[in-house]
């Protein structure tokens, strides 16, 4: 498959190109870096599952045409538990990293001054 997907000169060496594997791949770690915000990059180790959602992502780049729909529904798939492991959903196991959180610890309430009380509005009451 890799030889079909890469081999795209005018002549057909019947070799796999590493430079269109290294692009697919390229193009697949930026995709799977813009999800994981919510953890320091890069990461010191490389999580099986971030590991089977790049490969599907770099195998759906290296078609030029539409792809059959098993590798079409492997992309959709990995870009839907990126969501997920950027929404929370999914929890990457970091080795003890924890993702970077908002800062926040709960609900902020401020007061201020009521605008319309009965000094301010002579004239209406």
């Amino acid at each position: 498959m890799l030889i079909r997907l890469t081999d795209r000169g005018e002549v057909a060496t019947e070799t796999i190109d590493t430079d269109v594997i290294d692009r697919a791949l390229a193009d697949a770690d930026a995709v799977i870096n813009g999800y994981l915000g919510r953890y320091a990059l890069p990461l010191a180790a490389t999580p099986p599952l971030i590991a089977d959602l790049a490969q599907a992502i770099a195998i759906w780049k290296l078609h030029v045409y539409e792809p059959d729909p098993k590798i079409k529904a492997d992309y959709d798939q990995a870009l839907k538990s990126l969501a997920q492991i950027s929404s929370g959903v999914i929890q990457l196991d970091l080795d003890g990293a924890e993702p970077e959180g908002a800062g926040g610890t709960g609900v902020e309430i401020t007061d201020r001054d009521r605008p319309l009380t009965e000094a301010t509005m002579k004239g209406f009451i």
